[in-house]
C-alpha cells in the first residue's frame, strides 16, 4: 500500500492497453506468483478503468487464487506441516496439475457471467 502509488508509472501503460480477456488471463496467471490483493490494488491505480475491466481483474485474481503457493503466508506454513506426508516434498508441478481443472472451471464461470 505504501509503495503502490509509486508503481502507477508502469502499471497504467501496461494494464491500460489490455482488453477484458487478456486482463483476466494476466490477473489469473500473476495471482499464482503474487498476492491477489496486491494485483487488484495495483490495477486500481489505472485511471479510467471501466467496470468490465475492473471485473476482469478481480475475477482473474479470484480464479487464480488456487494456483498460488508462495504468495500467501499460510501456504508455505501448510506445506511445512504436511511435508512428512510427501516423501519427495510438495511438488509445484503436481499442485499446478491438481489446481488446473478447478481453475479452468472457475474461469469459465466468471467469464460466462
Amino acid at each position: 500500500m505504501i509503495h503502490g502509488g509509486l508503481q502507477a508509472w508502469w502499471i497504467e501503460p501496461i494494464l491500460g492497453r489490455l482488453g477484458e480477456l487478456p486482463l483476466f488471463i494476466s490477473s489469473t496467471v500473476l495471482t499464482a506468483f503474487n498476492d491477489n490483493a496486491a494485483i487488484t490494488f495495483l490495477a486500481s491505480l489505472v485511471p479510467g478503468f471501466t467496470e468490465p475491466l475492473k471485473y476482469a481483474v478481480v475475477a482473474g485474481a479470484v480464479t487464480g487464487g488456487g494456483l498460488t503457493v508462495i504468495a500467501n503466508a499460510p501456504n508455505p506454513a501448510g506445506q511445512a506441516i504436511l511435508a512428512r506426508y510427501f516423501p519427495g516434498g510438495v511438488s509445484p508441478l503436481n499442485l499446478l496439475a491438481g489446481a488446473l481443472i478447478p481453475t479452468v472451471i472457475m474461469a469459465v464461470c466468471f467469464m460466462a457471467f
